[in-house]
This record gives structure tokens, C-alpha cells and sequence, in this order.
């Protein structure tokens, strides 16, 4: 926006024109209007205005004296900016703390063990030690995972079974299951379903999920699995009765790091990670994953994929299938 010497508009862009109809366009004016009142007397100034919204808005408003007379006011948002801004900040609290705990925790136990000759102790603190070695070789292997999902849409998309993912995927953690006496359920489909994706992210999302779903169970709680297949795409469900996940949390479960009772969490060993990659192997594939939860009473997670194809490539879902389970 530019007046002249006597504070009369001379410029106004469209942008300009729409801070009159937006939320927050009233105190942005007011604030254009002040400043612009300092620049005409050869003061220019700037000032970050922020409003919470939602969504929050961050706008930085700056005045310019013009040689000739008069002014210009530049009203610059710079909300998605701030935005990646502070996540890169979070992002690196987070990441910090998560390697720290571990490496930290080495250190002691590793001192612990200097001098120590009782053989059942030292038995003790070497298997802590490799816990928190695996602790952080997780967190590691999972942001390397993560961040190979960011960076590339889906490559080499292929035919694959979806009840034989689900089912693979549900094997991975048997074991863990059986510790706490959770029984897991796939529903029997009497047709083939196929989906058409990457076969390691795929494989690495559902993972994510059935893994999520046996964590957060109760001791001698049970997991459904369930895999639906129509025109539209594909869709895999993973239902648990296990904890669930309060409502005011349930928009930000897909952050990465984000956990809704840390305190649980570092006891089962997460990362928060997983449902961050879910969330991109859903988008990579044009997808998306819904989550539905009541806290103490469970949640049910669904991925769904589009574009499925006719299961009839029986040789390529089974190679797929094949090259999956080796990994």
C-alpha cells in the first residue's frame, strides 16, 4: 500500500484489498495505518503481528519513506514460514532427547559395570545396555525410514495381495502379542484383494499400525484386522480395545514424535514415529489414514488406498509378496 505525502492512497494491491475481508484484515489495517503515519515523518518502522486464529496467522507489517514524499506499506505473511520454523525447532528438541536418553543411559550403566564382579549384575546392566542400544538404533533406523518416505513419491508401484501385507504384517508381532496374551484377528475374505503400491512402504506402514494397536492393548486384549477392497481402492483396518486416544489429541497423533501419554510410551519403547510415517506412505500413494478412538475404550485406524486393481497379475502379486517377507 502506498500513500502520498498528505497520507492519501495512491496504490493498493489486491492483496491489500483482501486484508479488508479476512479475520484479522481490522488489526492489520490499524497497524498499516500507524506505521504508515511514522514513515511519512521519515521514522520507518516494522512490527510482527500474531493472531492464534485459528488458524494462527503471523504477518510482518514494515513502512519505507519514499524520497519524493509519501510511503509504502508492506504487509508480509509469513504464517507457513513461522510454521516450518518452529517444527524444524521441535524437530530438533526431539530428535536430540530421543538419542540423548539412550546414549545417556549407556554412559551410567557402562560405569556401573567398571569394577563390578558380581556376574549376575554385570549380566543385568549389559542387557539394559543393549536395550538402550536398540533403543537408539530404532530411532535412528525409523527417522532414515521416514525420511526416505518424505523425499519420494511412489516408485515402482506394483500389484500386491493386501489380505497376505495385512497378514505378514500382523506376523511380525505375534511374538510380542503372545508376551501380553493380545490375540490378533484378520478377518477371512472368501475373494483376493489387491492393492497397487510400493511393497516396502506398504509393508512398513501396516507394520506401524498392528505394531501401534498391540502396544496399546491391555494385557489379554484383542486386535481386528480387516482388509476391503471396491471400485474405489483399498481400504486396511487395524482395531484395537485397548486404551484409546483422548479427542484433543487424536488431530496431532501424526506429528512425528508426538505421544499422547509419554510416560506409556517410553515404557513400550516407541519412537512416535510410526503414525508419522503411515501418514506419508497414505499420501505418497494418494491415500489417506482415518483414526477413530474413544479413550479407555480402543481405536480403529484405516488406511485407505485408491485404485485398486483386479487381482488377476497372480504371478507379480507373488513375487511382490516374496520380495516383502525377505525384508
Amino acid at each position: 500500500m502506498q500513500v502520498d505525502s498528505f497520507g492519501r492512497t495512491t496504490l493498493r494491491n489486491s492483496a491489500a484489498e483482501r486484508l479488508r475481508t479476512s479475520h484479522s484484515g481490522y488489526l492489520i489495517e490499524e497497524a498499516i495505518e500507524r506505521h504508515l503515519a511514522s514513515a511519512l515523518k521519515r521514522s520507518p518502522s516494522e512490527e510482527t503481528l500474531e493472531f492464534f486464529g485459528p488458524p494462527k496467522q503471523v504477518v510482518v507489517v514494515r513502512t519505507v519513506s519514499l524520497p519524493g514524499g509519501g510511503a509504502v506499506a508492506f504487509a508480509d505473511d509469513i504464517s507457513e514460514r513461522h510454521r516450518l520454523d518452529a517444527m524444524r525447532t521441535d524437530f530438533v528438541a526431539n530428535i536430540s532427547h530421543e538419542l540423548k536418553t539412550p546414549v545417556g543411559a549407556m554412559a551410567v550403566l557402562a560405569d556401573a559395570l567398571t569394577g563390578e564382579d558380581d556376574s549376575e549384575m554385570v549380566q543385568r546392566l549389559v542387557g539394559r545396555m543393549v536395550f538402550e542400544a536398540e533403543r537408539a538404533a530404532r530411532t535412528i533406523d525409523d527417522l532414515l525410514q521416514l525420511t526416505e518416505i518424505e523425499l519420494g513419491s511412489v516408485i515402482d508401484a506394483v500389484p500386491l495381495d493386501a489380505v497376505a501385507l495385512l497378514s505378514a504384517a500382523a506376523d511380525r508381532v505375534r511374538h510380542s502379542a503372545s508376551e501380553r496374551s493380545v490375540e490378533i484377528r484378520l478377518v477371512d475374505r472368501a475373494e483376493p484383494v489387491t492393492v497397487v503400491g510400493e511393497p516396502r512402504q506398504l509393508a512398513s506402514a501396516l507394520g506401524n499400525l498392528v505394531e501401534n494397536a498391540v502396544k496399546y492393548s491391555e494385557v489379554g486384549g484383542r486386535v481386528d484386522l480387516a482388509v476391503d477392497g471396491d471400485g474405489d481402492g483399498v481400504a486396511f483396518t487395524v482395531t484395537d480395545d485397548g486404551v484409546g486416544i483422548p479427542q484433543r489429541d487424536v488431530e496431532r497423533i501424526f506429528e512425528r514424535f508426538y505421544r499422547v501419554d509419554k510416560a506409556r510410551s517410553r515404557g513400550t519403547g516407541g519412537t512416535g514415529l510410526g503414525l508419522a510415517i503411515v501418514r506419508h506412505v497414505a499420501t505418497n500413494h494418494g491415500g489417506e489414514v482415518e483414526v477413530t478412538s474413544a479413550e479407555g475404550e480402543g481405536s480403529t485406524f484405516v488406511l485407505r488406498i485408491p485404485h485398486g486393481t483386479p487381482a488377476a497379475d497372480v504371478d507379480g502379486v507373488e513375487s511382490s509378496l516374496e520380495e516383502v517377507e525377505s525384508t
